[in-house]
């Protein structure tokens, strides 16, 4: 009886050890179930309606039918901060935080403690990897806050891999976070996809392998033609107009657009045609194979940003027929990448989201043509005008040192040096500018409270503002009028066009449905660690979308 006892005690410790040994290796605690592979997907410059403008077009097995089918929608997703910019957009998305925290305050600021325009991820003590440019000169450095890939690689004791890629450095870097393994983005002087030493001193073989292809000669060859008959783009504008810009060269009017003049150069055009799209996805499964995402034990991140729309957009317009035939191939494109999913990884294994950084508003020469209020804001023209008005008072010649982000920067270190009166200057600066045509509001940032606004707007703004890396007036144009010029349109300001993107969620237990509740950008990361268990970024203000928990 005592030696049957004994055998059954050291049977179940065995087992037991089995059983800790499986969790050790799977990283996977009893009861907790995670995808093998999380992937986020940014379109640059993709507004809401752009789900359902062209609906109507998109395959049935393509990507967006699949996604508003077989996925989750966040029908009212809106970004809760200004300026809407590219830069602040992939950082909130990935932290659940806001520019106020994450300090990614512009595209670009101008840096009150180190008076000078910064780039959003310049660093300077790192060099390029893979080619003799400047462009890799890259890194996450000037982000305050974790992303929900570093906050991954922090719950499995960084035995999750984490990789970033897109055209843009910004839309590749940002979103892959601190400790990401690799982020990718494009030099459009040299064809090459690169990175930099903060992450890895020489390319893997899977990138070389890429570059060494020469993809975007192969494109140069065939040309941009619509993917249908042109006369079937009855969504949007097909005529050539002057307030549209000419991104392809300046005879280059309307479809089909002839590359091959290109061929063994420009290589930066290819960022204007929706072919950039369908080379960072050909890129996203390089990198999928190549890093072996979703292979292992634990869960891996993959952040894609699809840079094009937006260089596409800003030329063309969201009512043109180059922004519809780009957004058809990309559903094309999407349909794609899901198959390979579905094959590499597992279908229903993977939890993919797709979003956006901003929206944009329409060319302000269409609405005009069509009777709607529009117009531009010259932030160089005012910038001259204050400081002559400025020097004339102060005897200074340059105390506007900066418009950018819709905010007036004045020179800080002249008016303290010189022991200027602060709230005479900015009250002279805010009577000049309120008589101006196109602003709607102009005020003091430090009386944003005190300001006559909706409250929504002003919590935009002061989500928006990081002090140090801000400017001391905030300028509100009035809706549909742009910072820019005779051409192109842009984005940056609270307005729903703006401000209203896309949030769908598909694959690993995300059922089927929608919701009109609205919700904002800083809720996806949160949603993400709660659908991991994990712990969320450490600036998040978000929270979780209850809707699309299973």
């Amino acid at each position: 009886m005592l030696q049957r006892f004994f055998v059954f005690c050291m049977a179940t410790l065995a087992s037991l050890n089995l059983a800790a040994q499986s969790t050790q290796k799977t990283g996977q605690a009893s009861g907790i179930s995670r995808p093998k592979l999380v992937i986020g997907l940014v379109v640059d410059q993709m507004r809401w309606d752009f789900l359902y403008r062209y609906q109507d077009r998109y395959l049935p097995n393509g990507g967006f039918n699949r996604l508003l089918k077989q996925g989750f929608s966040n029908e009212n997703t809106f970004i809760p901060y200004a300026p809407t910019v590219t830069a602040c957009g992939h950082s909130t998305i990935y932290t659940g935080s806001v520019p106020a925290i994450t300090g990614i305050a512009g595209n670009a600021w101008y840096d009150q403690r180190q008076r000078r325009i910064v780039y959003c991820v310049e660093d300077n003590s790192v060099q390029t990897v893979g080619s003799s440019s400047k462009a890799g000169m890259m890194s996450p450095r000037n982000m305050h806050t974790t992303t929900i890939g570093d906050e991954l690689k922090l719950a499995t004791n960084f035995r999750s891999k984490v990789i970033g890629i897109a055209i843009k450095d910004r839309g590749g870097i940002l979103p892959a976070g601190h400790t990401a393994d690799g982020a990718y983005w494009y030099d459009g002087g040299t064809g090459n996809w690169i990175t930099s030493t903060y992450y890895r001193n020489e390319l893997p073989t899977w990138v070389k392998a890429f570059n060494d292809s020469k993809w975007v000669d192969k494109i140069y060859e065939t040309g941009w033609n619509t993917l249908y008959p042109i006369d079937t783009y009855v969504n949007s504008e097909r005529a050539d107009k002057p307030y549209k810009s000419r991104p392809l060269g300046a005879k280059a009017l309307a479809h089909p657009y002839d590359l091959k003049s290109m061929i063994g150069k420009n290589y930066g055009a290819i960022s204007s045609t929706p072919y950039g799209n369908t080379m960072t996805l050909e890129l996203a499964k390089a990198a999928l194979k190549g890093e072996k995402l979703g292979k292992g034990s634990f869960t891996d991140m993959l952040t894609v940003s699809l840079s094009s729309p937006d260089y596409i957009g800003h030329s063309f317009g969201p009512n043109s027929v180059e922004v519809e035939d780009t957004y058809l191939r990309l559903d094309k494109d999407l349909g794609e990448f899901f198959d390979f999913l579905d094959k590499e990884i597992g279908k229903g294994q993977y939890l993919f989201f797709i979003s956006a950084d901003h929206g944009v508003a329409h060319i302000p020469g269409y609405m005009k043509d069509h009777k709607i209020p529009a117009g531009t804001f010259d932030d160089g023209k005012y910038r001259d005008t204050l400081n002559a008005i400025l020097k004339a008072k102060t005897g200074y010649p340059n105390m506007v040192i900066s418009m950018y982000n819709y905010q007036i920067h004045l020179n800080r270190y002249v008016m303290d040096s010189l022991d200027l009166d602060r709230e005479d200057i900015i009250e002279t600066v805010v009577r000049f500018m309120e008589k101006q045509p196109e602003v709607m509001r102009v005020f003091d940032i430090a009386e944003l409270e005190e300001t006559t606004l909706p409250a929504k707007i002003k919590s935009m703004i002061a989500n928006g503002y990081a002090p140090d890396r801000g400017g001391d007036i905030q300028l509100v144009l009035y809706p549909q009028y742009i910072d820019g010029g005779p051409t192109g349109t842009t984005h940056g300001l609270w307005n729903p066009y703006d401000a209203h993107i896309p949030l769908v969620w598909y694959g690993w237990n995300i059922k089927p449905g929608k919701s009109n509740k609205e919700v904002y950008m800083t809720d996806i990361a949160p949603t993400i660690a709660a659908l991991l268990h994990i712990q969320m970024p450490n600036g998040t203000v978000g929270t979780v979308i209850e809707a699309i928990r299973p």
